[in-house]
């Protein structure tokens, strides 16, 4: 490796070096934890895409799964119905969407990326909604384009899907949870 290599390994991803030195200690005094234990953070990141035209296209699964890569940076896993349901035609077992759950370095990357290049992208995009929260903290965004994030070649893809992303943090209520990524630059609708 050369220097300018192992630079670039050690080096913190943009957002967790704000989140440790801007939005942490302003979480902090607005709250009054009596310990930095106590501040929200991300624990995971879950991004999930269903695809009910599997049924139809075998090649949807594998199509959606080297997008999802693309975009994550992380092979995906294929999510199986668990029970039939004879009015979808979908028996036991049948592969029905794909997903990736991350973490540590690439949880922080991808969350930037979102934040600053894809939602910027969505046309008439007026914010995400607060009631997007679930009574914990955690914040479930719908996207309707995976095509919005900038690795995804618009002429490559066979079929524009939508895909939900899941933000887990330790907040411990949506309060927390709003502020918390609002101070991170969560675009939210304006009250």
């Amino acid at each position: 490796m050369t220097m300018k290599e192992t630079a670039n390994v050690d080096e913190l991803p943009r957002l967790l070096v704000a989140m440790r030195d801007e939005i942490g200690p302003k979480l902090q005094s607005e709250f009054g934890y009596s310990s930095v234990m106590e501040i929200p953070t991300l624990s995971k990141v879950i991004i999930n895409m269903g695809l009910g035209e599997a049924l139809q296209n075998n090649r949807a699964i594998e199509s959606a799964t080297n997008d999802l890569m693309t975009i994550t940076g992380q092979k995906p896993v294929t999510t199986k119905a668990k029970k039939s349901i004879a009015g979808f035609k979908i028996r036991e077992g049948m592969p029905i969407g794909v997903k990736v759950t991350l973490r540590g370095k690439r949880m922080y990357e991808f969350v930037d990326r979102l934040l600053n290049a894809a939602l910027p992208r969505i046309r008439d995009f007026q914010g995400i909604s607060r009631k997007c929260f679930d009574g914990r903290g955690n914040c479930s965004i719908g996207i309707k384009e995976h095509a919005i994030f900038p690795e995804i070649d618009y002429n490559s893809i066979d079929k524009i899907r939508g895909m939900q992303v899941v933000l887990v943090t330790t907040a411990k209520n949506d309060q927390e949870g709003m502020r918390f990524l609002e101070l991170a630059g969560m675009p939210f609708v304006r009250n």
